[in-house]
């Protein structure tokens, strides 16, 4: 997959192509097929498949209060756009200039003079262009002046859910991790780094970690069952994500207990990757510290069970 990171990146005579543009914030299923889509029709019309996408995502310039906490920084959604075959992404930086971009000139100059555009995938609910006025009726229109076709995908649904990033992000938030896994059509994980200034020194002999400061979304406050990967390690663990009300004081963490442990290399920089998979409570203020100890006990317990269970599974499936 080739990565271009502005317009003038991308080289003369680049077409014909296939695009899709959006924000693709979370990769869902629905976005999945589409990309899907987009590859197999450029490998029929001999053309690249290109998403274009935008970073800063638009609200953190649009919006007073910056938009929703994202549920994949683009680091994230650069991997997870690395497995789905597209041969281009193009990262466009977002500023006031683009978006005051009238819709025609952005199909025009981008789609069409750009990218070379031959056909463009999007959403039923697709906006573009100065304060949204762009839809996908009038970049049907723009199309055929331009020289590209317009294709529109319908929504995409589970039960009677319908797939898209806000519905995403709601399940997060109310702590359902498991509906957010078939939205998303893989779990929800954030990627950070050991909390700073808490002695790491370069043998880590405790099973507690806690992450880093983390400004994306993250899931409710309660307990989870969760994998974490530290340095590309996989090691079973519980986690804790709230404000610890039986300390005292309110302050929030996201905490790991690993259930497997084994003293592992850690310092203040070593990646973490903390994938939520069943939320097992909400969060509770104890009457004392050995109460939670007690709880937390029992949370570890539920979690050993859950991962012996999706053990036997994945053994079944062999």
């Amino acid at each position: 997959m080739q990565l271009y990171q502005s317009l003038e990146d991308i080289p003369e005579g680049f077409g014909p192509s296939v695009v899709t543009v959006g924000n693709y914030d979370g990769i869902h299923r629905a976005h999945r097929e589409l990309i899907r889509a987009v590859c197999e029709r450029a490998r029929e019309l001999n053309a690249r498949s290109v998403l274009l996408t935008f970073d800063p995502h638009p609200a953190r310039i649009l919006k007073p209060h910056g938009g929703p906490p994202l549920l994949t920084p683009m680091a994230t959604k650069l991997e997870v756009l690395e497995e789905c075959g597209l041969d281009a992404v193009v990262v466009l930086p977002f500023s006031r200039d683009l978006s005051t971009m009238p819709p025609f000139e952005f199909a025009e100059e981008i789609l069409g003079t750009r990218l070379g555009a031959i056909e463009v995938h999007e959403g039923f609910n697709f906006r573009f262009g100065h304060r949204a006025e762009g839809s996908v009726e009038r970049l049907a229109e723009f199309g055929a002046r331009v020289g590209f076709k317009v294709v529109t995908h319908p929504p995409m649904q589970w039960g009677e859910l319908v797939i898209s990033s806000s519905n995403v992000r709601a399940a997060v938030l109310g702590g359902r991790v498991e509906a957010a896994r078939h939205l998303l059509g893989r779990t929800f994980w954030l990627d950070s780094t050991p909390g700073r200034g808490r002695g790491y020194g370069t043998k880590y002999t405790v099973p507690t970690v806690n992450l880093a400061r983390y400004d994306e979304l993250t899931p409710g406050f309660g307990v989870y069952v969760t994998d974490i990967r530290i340095n590309g390690e996989e090691f079973e663990s519980v986690t804790n994500v709230g404000n610890r009300p039986t300390f005292g004081n309110d302050s929030f963490a996201i905490e790991s207990y690993i259930l497997n442990f084994h003293p592992i290399e850690l310092t203040a920089e070593t990646p973490i990757r903390l994938s939520f998979l069943h939320r097992l409570r909400g969060e509770v203020k104890f009457p004392s510290i050995e109460a939670l100890k007690e709880q937390i006990g029992r949370d570890a317990a539920r979690a050993t069970r859950y991962f012996r269970l999706r053990d036997k599974l994945r053994e079944y499936k062999k």
